[in-house]
């Protein structure tokens, strides 16, 4: 059922490239512009890379989240899965992943360029590739969380922000943290840990959350 899921969305996605390409788009050009704002100046751009790159991926995940279940349940596709004798938690993992594939890993493949812009050294820039690998399917599904609780209200993308945001703190916390701590010398092992917690517990629980918000929104 659920790679039926995952490649009825990425059919559906390829349908709507514009909308699919738009958060790439947004965090290449927002991260792209800090340089030429700030300065050429390497040791303040090597300052500020890990909390631009991370701020920039976090609001790009965020702009795609609005019609995660939208369309499904505008055309009541969302209903029928519900009655299927399939978990509404199947659908929420699926979901996540797919919105991983098309916005996360994209993401994470473009961010060693974005860190050429700012002067970042080897071992930083593997840092920072690391830590968006474990931290954007953490935005995924904690944004699917989201989205469900907010499916079919008045001003959603909004209420959507407020919701997430204050969830996905850590994750930018502990992420660009590892990066700092690698530039300075130190070892980032304990910021890759949390981030590894946080991927595991997200796994774990984030589904059923989302699957008991879409059932409140269903009824």
């Amino acid at each position: 059922m659920m790679v039926f899921l995952v490649r009825r969305d990425l059919r559906l996605a390829m349908r709507r490239r514009s909308e699919v390409l738009l958060p790439l788009v947004f965090f290449v050009v927002a991260t792209s512009l800090f340089p030429l704002g700030v300065g050429p100046e390497p040791q303040t751009l090597r300052t500020i890379a890990p909390g631009v790159v991370w701020v920039c991926a976090l609001l790009a995940s965020l702009l795609s989240l609005g019609g995660l279940y939208g369309s499904d349940f505008a055309d009541g596709s969302l209903e029928q899965m519900a009655l299927s004798r399939h978990t509404l938690a199947s659908l929420a993992l699926s979901k996540a992943f797919v919105h991983w594939l098309l916005n996360g890993l994209p993401l994470v493949l473009v961010a060693p360029l974005i860190g050429l812009l700012f002067d970042i050294d080897r071992d930083a820039l593997l840092t920072l590739t690391l830590t968006l690998l474990l931290g954007t399917p953490v935005l995924s599904l904690l944004g699917g969380l989201g989205a469900a609780l907010t499916l079919g209200l008045r001003s959603a993308e909004m209420l959507l922000v407020l919701l997430i945001l204050p969830l996905l703190i850590p994750v930018l916390i502990f992420g660009a943290g590892a990066v700092v701590a690698v530039a300075s010398g130190l070892s980032a092992n304990g910021h890759l840990s949390l981030l590894g917690a946080l991927l595991l517990l997200s796994l774990l629980g984030a589904p059923f959350a989302t699957a008991a918000a879409l059932k409140i929104a269903l009824d």
